[in-house]
């Protein structure tokens, strides 16, 4: 009985042992080779989709130097602000820091390219119009919060404190 299994497997297609192959045997991988760079863009997604999914808090970590020149740009916007702001204004802000942080890795991008143009296509690359899109945003997000620098009123107290009666600044 053993026998004419292996036989039946034998002539269904195994092989010299008498074992069966698979039917779909696996394919070899396909594209490009190790090395290619047409793998690579332009990132824009990629950078969207990390502050989408983490949020800035932890997407813009501050132990990197891009989490921390994003960070001194969020606190010099709220110091031209007067220094306390409000909630409409700090949302405006993370707008206008996602803004800003997906910007510049369009612009880092695009200025490593040969060309800006498809020369197959006789037209400027997609980027292009993401990153002029981008820039008209944080320009209006910039622009809501307004182009005067403001200074912090100090009070009474804070003018009355010995550091400011003798000359000295904080």
């Amino acid at each position: 009985m053993k026998a004419i299994e292996n036989t039946v497997a034998f002539i269904s297609g195994g092989d010299s042992r008498g074992l069966l192959e698979p039917e779909n045997p696996p394919k070899a991988a396909q594209g490009a080779p190790k090395g290619n760079q047409n793998r690579l863009k332009h990132g824009v997604h990629a950078v969207t989709r990390a502050v989408k999914a983490l949020g800035t808090n932890r997407a813009l970590d501050r132990r990197t130097a891009t989490g921390k020149a994003l960070a001194c740009w969020r606190q010099d916007l709220i110091d031209d602000l007067g220094g306390d702001v409000s909630t409409q204004q700090d949302a405006i802000i993370s707008f206008a820091i996602k803004t800003k942080l997906i910007l510049d890795s369009v612009d880092v991008w695009l200025l490593k390219q040969p060309s800006r143009i498809d020369k197959q296509k006789r037209a400027g690359l997609p980027p292009v119009r993401e990153r002029q899109s981008l820039g008209d945003a944080l320009a209006r997000y910039l622009a809501m919060l307004g182009l005067e620098r403001r200074h912090k009123v100090k009070t009474l107290g804070e003018l009355l404190q010995p550091d400011h009666v003798n000359g000295k600044a904080d």
